[in-house]
Order: structure tokens, then C-alpha cells, then sequence
């Protein structure tokens, strides 16, 4: 409040009474501003004016006139106002000074009426006296209000308070705009004092908490919120009300009278100061964003559902295998989406059954494949009994699962009481309109239960899972199909041969990875030869799957045919080659010979490729024949000497033809070790064919060993080194035929070497004391001598192997086959084959360089083949 000049004194005039009460009426309006802030009127006006009153905004000023009409009291008040401080003041004459030239004959009339003791009030137009650079001060309106008094000597004189009303106008302005503002917000506003007490509220406040604004004051936020969330409200604005920073967007939950609800609103807080700068309380503006926060809680939700989506569309389904898809669909949804989950698939699904999985109500036996849970390692209880995994089982009729199982559609199962799981949803796994399986999603007490939302997730989790998974299960049983068909064109068991030690070895490709395996065109096969020869074969068709299973059975069969032929290997790669070629063509070999003619575009999807090797083993004279048509080089380990590849020409590919195929001959020592692989063992993605055929070059090191132990050894210690292809791995050690076990004579072209020849054979088979096969041998022997002195040419030879059977053979210079034909009643002769077919084992013939042989086999005495009586063939001829 502004002070009033010590001077003045009480007047003597009798209108004084009025113009005290007039004073006291201004001051009582003062005090009555300040008792409504809480300022207490009376004594209080007189003192200093605290900050927050109207005086730090208006500006208000008082001066005193002397008698002579000049000021003699000038406040500081004054000089903020006019800005002439009052050393310059005392003693000016106010309406010289003041008031405009024009005006200043009216303001001397009012000055004697002033001084003659009467009262006035008005607004003067005044402006600032000159500068001391010449220029005139700036101009404003006042209001005055002049109280007549009296000096101590009872001379007349004036009290004049002056208010400028340029800023008293500007106030009322900002008080209209802030009435507005305050009152018409669309916000909740609340005024705040340092006691953290409500000192006013708007309507919009009022509306939400109830009431009318002025049942609000003098509450805290205590009364609003609940004890935590009003703690940490009151912790803040007292940390805004000492630090002065404010708070933008801070989140406010509770709830609203009469309502359960739980709202949440977004208030920003900032102190508010008096015109002295001093803090007088907080300014508080909020905002209900309840439906905000729901809607960003639907946004976030969608956001979660997508995502998870996504990662399910990229993480299931990487594996064919059954299990593993499971497995990964759990590995989204916990703990994501849930706390626990299963899954059960039908156990006709996982053991190949190809009728429709499943019985009409839904209580088919399922195995539990899966499970997961990120609260606990025990299988949760929420549908009874616990199954572990790997259990079969099957649920009741009547429960949620069986009848979601049954529908095809997600059911709720109801929680267990005490239990750990507080909201459980079964949804069947449905691919291509077949249910597979049952998933179970749970979620544990303190998460929030499955709604409509989580609902739908879940049934497109699991339908993505059950496409996969029914993928997985046709990859299966065609894989199932195509595995049996190649394990079926293999050789059966452990192969034997004459003069060789075989092992062998068959892995899918992927086997030795832990991922399902797919089936390849790699072969291998061990076929015998007359003569106690051995024809060894690997091979590998391009490509993979049943396709390439498919064009390796044809091509191993044609291999058998054409080795049972007896030609040579060069010339059986020439055959297989022309039926490679044959394999992509509609028509066979002969179509795929006349489109070779004539210029064509090549259908690569149709195009057989492959790679071969083929060796015949004699062994009798321990050499070995080779014909390679693109594959890998055999690998031969001497005794006592490092391992090696053979230098045998590749050629080119089954199924390219225009090359011939070039023979290699080599004589195996005793006790060496010859070894055929396909590229599977010593290729694969990430090491280069020269480090695998390196590294299995130095696994031979100790071919000593058992083949068997050989074998696993190979395939021990290049296991890094494969796995994404098949592999077929050929070991065969040579035991050549003892010379003991060979009788060989020489007979020349005359009719009494018919008889040397049988005595040569009974002699030899007395000696390796196979007396119940000499008649036999003596019969069989004399017919093919006969034959070779009257249809054949050149030199007789006649050859005696003993191994597993016992092998005839009788060579001789002519090209004319022997061919068996039915002889009639009448006729005398040509019933020397027939007797041959009936007394022998196997019987045959095969051109030789030189000529031919015709051959036959006896098995031995004590064998599984019983010995056929010659006089009753002899009497089955008539």
C-alpha cells in the first residue's frame, strides 16, 4: 500500500469528516482486496503491502501541496511513476509541470478550489516534463484524488493520490481475460497455494469431481486420489513449488465420484508468481485422456498382435520335422503372449497313419510334443491330470478340449481352484480343414485373462503352426515313401563277393545333421560275375528327392541287366549313358536318340544327369577294371603304403553322351584296400571338394583294420565335412583266389582231349576232396568240351575255381554263342545244354577277347543247395 505523506495532518474544515470517511473508504477497499486473498483487514493495511497484493500490479503514487501551491512531499511511489526523483520535485508547481499548456487555466481553478479545502476527484491528462536533451517526457491519464488537509502551522494544503489508469485499465483486461480463460476451459484448472490446498477450481473440475467450484476449496489431493498415487501428486508439486520447474504430461490415475472406473488424466503443473516475483502456488491444467489411453492401449495391442505375427510367420515352419514346428510356435507365444503353453498333436498323425487324424468326438489319442512355461518348469494343471512330454493320452468327452477338438473351434477351460493358471483357452490346430492337433495357451494369476483379441491371435497362431506342421507331416510320409523305395533298390544286408572283403555304408542326406533328411540318387551295388568275378558300382543321380530316387532305381537295374551280360565296363557306361539319355525323354532311348538328330531346346527339368563308376574284380588274377563316367577317382590303399586316387579318366556324365568311355586295368596286391564313395562324403557347403577328398585320403590311414571299424572311422571323423547330401561309401579289401584253388589246362583241338578233360577234373576234385561232385563235374565238363571240338575254333582251355561254389569254365577261340533249345523226342542230339541247365547250379557264356567261354557252377557238398542226381536229369530229358 502506498504511504501517505507524514505531513498531512487532520483537517479543521467541517466537510473534513466526509473527506476522511472518503479516505477511509479507499482504504477499506484496499483492505477489503487484500481480506479476500486472506489478509487480514485493520492494522495490517498500514504496514508494508505483502507480496501478492493488487498494489505490486497497479501503480499508485501520492504527493502533498503546500499552501503555495507547490509540492512539498514527494513519495517514492511518485517518483517510480513519474520518474523525477524528489530532490527535483519538491518545490515544482504540479499544474506547470504536468499538465498541458492548454489545460493549465482549468487546473489553476481547480488548484484555488483545492487549496480553498475542497475535495475533488478526476482523470487528468498529464504528461512527463522536458528531458535535459530538450525533448518532452511521454504522456498519460491519471486519476486523482485530492484530500483537502492542513499544514502544523493550520495553513491549507492537499493530499493528492494519483492512479494510473492506463494500467489499471490494462489489469482489467487481464482480469476479464483470465475470468474467461479460468472459467470457459476446456480443461480441468485448479489454483494451488503453497500449502498444497485447492484455493479455486473452475466449472470444467467442478463438473468431473462433482460440486461447485467454491466446494473444492481449501482440499488436497488426498481427497482426490487414492494414498499412493496422492503421494507421489504431492511430492511433485512440492518439488515444482521449490525448484520452479515445470512439469509437462504427467499421468494422473484415479477415479471420479460415484464411478469405478479407473481414469487416467494428463496434467501439466507450473508455479505461479506474485507481481514481486515471490511464488504464490501452482498452476494446475489436466485433461481426461482415459479413451486416449484405450486407444493407445488398442494401438499398442495391435502393434504387440503384429509382431508377434510376424515373428511367428518367420521363426515356425523353418524345420520339417513335427516336434521341432511345435516346439518353435512355443517359443513366440512364451512368454509374449502367455505364460504356459502345450501341444498335442494326434498320435496317428506321428506315426505315418494316413487315415484322417482324429475320431468324431474329439478323444483320440494325442502325445504331448511341446510344452513351455515362463513361471515354472511343471507341467501346469489347468485340465486336469499333468502329461509330460512324450505321454499319450486322450481327453474326456465332455471336457473344453475335447470339444474344442471336436467343433474345430477355441474353447475357454475354466481354472482349477488354487491352481497357478487363472485364464486357459484351447484352440484346435486346423490345416486345410483338418484338425492336427490341440494348443494350449495359459496364463498365469497377476496377467490379464484372454479376451476377444487374444482370442483371435491365438486361433491364427495356431493355424499357422497346423499349416506347417500338416506340411511337415506330407514331407514326412512322401519322405517315408521315397527312403523305402531307395533302401529297397539297394543291396540287401552285407553283400559277399569272391576274393573280396566287402563293408558298405548308406546315409540320407541330413542325417547326421539332426534335420529331416531328404532322399538323394546316390547308389552303390555289388553284383558277381561268372568266373568268381565281382563287379563293384557307385553311383549319384543329380538332383534329390523321389525324382532322383526313381532315376537311380532305373538306372541300378539296368546296371544288373548289363553286367549279368558280361561286357566289358566301358561299354556298360556306354549302355547306361544312352538310357540316361532315354530317362528325360517321353519316348525312351530310341526318342531320345532321333531328338538328338535334329537341333532342340533342352527342357532342364527333364534332363538326367549322373555320375558312375564301374569295376569288375577278378579274382583269380587280382586285376581290376575300371570305366568312370564323371564321378569321384577310387581310392586304393597298397599294405604298408600311404592311400591314393587311381588315375582313372572321369569322362563325362551319364545322360551328356557324345564321348566314349576309356578303361583303366589294375592289379590289386593282396590285403590292399580299394574304396568308392560318392561326393557326399567329401563335399559340402562349407569345405571345398580338395580339403574333403584331402582329409578323406588321410582317415585310410590304418586300413589294417576291420572294415567295418575302417567304415566308421571314415565317416567319425569327416562328419563335419558332410551332411547336406547322401552318402554311399564302398570298401572292399582283396583275398585273391589261392592258387591252390585254381586248376587250369590247356587241351588241344582232338577228340581224346574229351576224356583228358574229364580225368583233369576228377583229379582236381579229388584232390580239393569234392568226391560228391566229381560225376557231376565229369558229365557237365564232357558236354562242353564236345561242344567247344564241334562248334567252336582254335585251342581248348579248360579252368577249375574253387571259392564259395565251385566254377567251370571252357574256353575257346570261336564268336558263335552256345544257345539252349528244346530238342524233340526224335532227335539225337541237343540235349547237351539242357543238361547242363538241369545239373548246374547257373550256367552261361561271355565273349572274351579271344573268343568266348562258356562256364557253369556247382555248389558245394554240405551247402544249403542240395546236389541234383544225375541219372534222374538224364532220365527228365526223355
Amino acid at each position: 500500500m502506498s504511504e501517505i505523506p507524514a505531513k498531512a495532518t487532520e483537517s479543521e474544515d467541517p466537510s473534513e469528516g466526509a473527506r476522511a470517511m472518503a479516505a477511509d473508504g479507499l482504504a477499506s477497499a484496499v483492505g477489503g482486496a487484500l481480506a479476500a486473498d486472506g489478509v487480514p483487514p485493520g492494522d495490517a493495511m498500514w504496514q508494508s503491502s505483502p507480496p501478492g497484493s493488487i498494489y505490486d500490479y497497479i501503480k499508485v503514487a501520492s504527493f502533498s501541496i503546500g499552501p503555495d501551491g507547490l509540492v512539498d512531499q514527494w513519495s517514492l511511489r511518485a517518483e517510480h511513476l513519474f520518474g523525477i526523483p524528489a530532490e527535483r520535485a519538491v518545490g515544482m508547481d504540479p499544474i506547470e509541470t504536468f499538465i498541458d499548456p492548454r489545460l493549465r487555466e482549468r487546473g489553476m481553478r481547480k488548484m484555488a478550489e483545492i487549496l480553498d479545502g475542497r475535495e475533488w476527484t478526476g482523470v487528468v491528462p498529464f504528461r512527463m516534463p522536458k528531458e535535459a536533451d530538450g525533448e518532452c517526457g511521454h504522456e498519460g491519464l491519471a486519476e486523482v484524488y485530492v484530500m483537502p488537509t492542513r499544514t502544523e502551522d493550520g495553513e491549507k494544503a492537499a493530499v493528492c493520490i494519483v492512479v494510473d489508469v492506463r494500467t489499471l485499465r490494462s489489469i482489467e483486461t487481464d482480469l476479464a481475460a483470465s475470468q474467461a480463460i479460468f472459467s470457459q476451459s476446456p480443461f480441468g484448472f485448479l489454483l494451488i497455494d503453497p500449502d498444497l490446498r485447492v484455493r479455486r477450481a473452475n466449472q470444467r473440475f467442478a463438473s468431473i469431481f462433482g460440486g461447485t467450484p467454491d466446494d473444492h476449496r481449501g482440499k488436497g489431493v488426498h481427497d482426490y486420489l487414492q494414498r499412493g498415487e496422492a503421494e507421489r501428486i504431492a511430492a511433485t508439486l512440492r518439488r515444482v513449488l521449490e525448484t520452479g520447474n515445470s512439469i509437462t504430461d504427467m499421468h494422473v490415475t484415479g477415479f471420479v465420484p460415484n464411478s469405478d472406473e479407473r481414469r487416467h488424466w494428463s496434467v501439466n503443473l507450473y508455479r505461479v508468481h506474485s507481481g514481486s516475483g515471490r511464488p504464490i502456488g501452482i498452476a494446475w491444467l489436466g485433461t481426461d485422456i482415459t479413451s486416449r489411453r484405450a486407444a493407445a492401449r488398442e494401438a499398442a495391442a495391435a502393434r504387440r498382435n503384429l509382431a508377434l505375427l510376424n515373428e511367428a510367420g518367420a521363426r515356425i515352419g523353418n524345420s520339417l520335422d513335427l516336434e521341432t514346428t511345435a516346439r518353435q510356435l512355443l517359443d513366440v507365444v512364451v512368454p509374449g503372449f502367455c505364460d504356459l503353453a502345450t501341444v498335442d498333436l494326434y498320435q496317428g498323425l506321428l506315426v505315418g497313419d494316413e487315415t484322417p487324424p482324429g475320431l468324431a468326438d474329439g478323444s483320440a489319442e494325442l502325445r504331448r510334443v511341446a510344452f513351455a512355461s515362463a513361471v515354472s518348469d511343471a507341467p501346469f494343471t489347468g485340465t486336469g491330470v499333468p502329461v509330460a512330454v512324450g505321454a499319450v493320452h486322450h481327453y474326456p468327452f465332455n471336457s473344453p478340449c475335447a470339444d474344442a477338438l471336436r467343433t474345430a473351434r477355441p474353447q475357454t477351460v475354466p481354472p482349477e481352484d488354487g491352481g497357478l493358471v487363472q485364464s486357459t483357452l484351447a484352440v484346435p490346430m486346423v490345416a486345410h480343414d483338418t484338425v492336427v492337433g490341440l494348443v494350449q495357451f495359459a496364463r498365469a494369476k497377476g496377467s490379464e485373462p484372454f479376451g476377444d483379441r487374444d482370442r483371435d491371435l491365438a486361433v491364427e497362431l495356431a493355424a499357422r503352426a497346423a499349416v506347417c506342421i500338416d506340411n511337415a507331416r506330407l514331407y514326412r510320409r512322401e519322405h517315408e515313401r521315397a527312403l523305402i523305395l531307395q533302401r529297397s533298390l539297394l543291396p540287401p544286408g552285407d553283400p559277399e563277393a569272391s576274393g573280396l572283403d566287402i563293408a558298405c555304408r548308406y546315409l540320407p542326406g541330413n542325417a547326421n545333421t539332426g534335420r529331416p533328411s531328404e532322399v538323394g540318387g546316390d547308389w552303390f551295388d555289388v553284383i558277381e560275375l561268372p568266373g568268381h568275378r565281382t563287379a563293384l558300382v557307385v553311383g549319384d543321380v543329380m538332383g534329390r528327392g523321389l525324382r532322383a530316387a526313381v532315376a537311380m532305381g532305373e538306372l541300378r537295374t539296368a546296371v544288373r541287366t548289363l553286367a549279368q551280360l558280361d561286357i566289358e565296363p566301358a561299354e556298360v557306361l556306354s549302355q547306361l549313358d544312352e538310357i540316361a539319355r532315354g530317362l528325360g525323354a517321353p519316348g525312351g532311348v530310341q526318342q531320345a536318340t532321333r531328338a538328338a538328330r535334329r537341333p532342340r531346346e533342352a527342357d532342364l527339368s527333364e534332363v538326367y544327369l549322373a555320375t558312375c563308376v564301374y569295376a569288375v574284380y577278378d579274382s583269380v588274377t587280382r586285376r581290376c577294371t575300371f570305366a568312370n563316367a564323371g564321378h569321384l577317382p577310387p581310392v586304393l590303399v597298397e599294405p604298408g603304403e600311404p592311400a591314393l586316387m587311381l588315375d582313372v579318366p572321369p569322362g563325362l556324365p551319364l545322360g551328356v553322351g557324345g564321348e566314349p568311355f576309356e578303361e583303366v586295368e589294375v592289379e590289386l596286391p593282396e590285403g590292399a584296400l580299394l574304396a568308392l564313395y560318392t561326393d557326399g562324403l567329401v563335399e559340402s557347403r562349407d569345405h571345398p571338394l580338395d580339403e574333403g577328398l584331402q582329409a578323406f585320403v588321410s582317415a585310410l590311414s590304418d586300413p589294417t583294420q576291420p572294415l567295418e571299424d575302417v567304415c566308421d572311422h571314415v565317416l567319425n571323423t569327416l562328419d563335419s565335412h558332410h551332411g547336406e547330401d547322401d552318402i554311399a561309401l564302398l570298401m572292399a579289401r582283396v583275398q585273391g583266389l589261392p592258387a591252390e584253388s585254381v586248376g587250369d589246362w590247356t587241351l588241344p583241338r582232338e577228340p581224346r582231349s574229351v576224356g583228358r578233360a574229364r580225368e583233369y577234373a576228377r583229379a582236381q576234385l579229388l584232390s580239393w576232396d569234392m568226391e560228391p561232385l566229381v560225376d557231376t563235374t565229369e558229365l557237365l565238363v564232357s558236354e562242353l568240351v564236345t561242344n567247344a571240338l564241334r562248334y567252336g575254333e582254335g585251342e581248348i582251355r579248360l579252368r577249375l575255381l574253387l571259392d564259395r561254389t565251385l566254377v567251370c569254365e571252357v574256353w575257346d577261340s570261336g564268336l558263335v554263342q552256345p544257345r539252349r533249345r528244346r530238342a524233340r523226342d526224335t532227335d539225337e542230339g541237343g540235349r547237351g545244354l539242357q543238361l547242363v541247365g538241369l545239373l548246374s547250379a547257373a550256367w552261361g557264356s561271355r565273349r572274351t577277347p579271344r573268343g568266348k567261354t562258356v562256364w557253369f557252377e556247382l555248389p558245394l557238398p554240405g551247402g544249403e543247395t542240395a546236389l541234383t542226381d544225375p541219372a534222374e536229369a538224364l532220365l527228365s530229358l526223355f
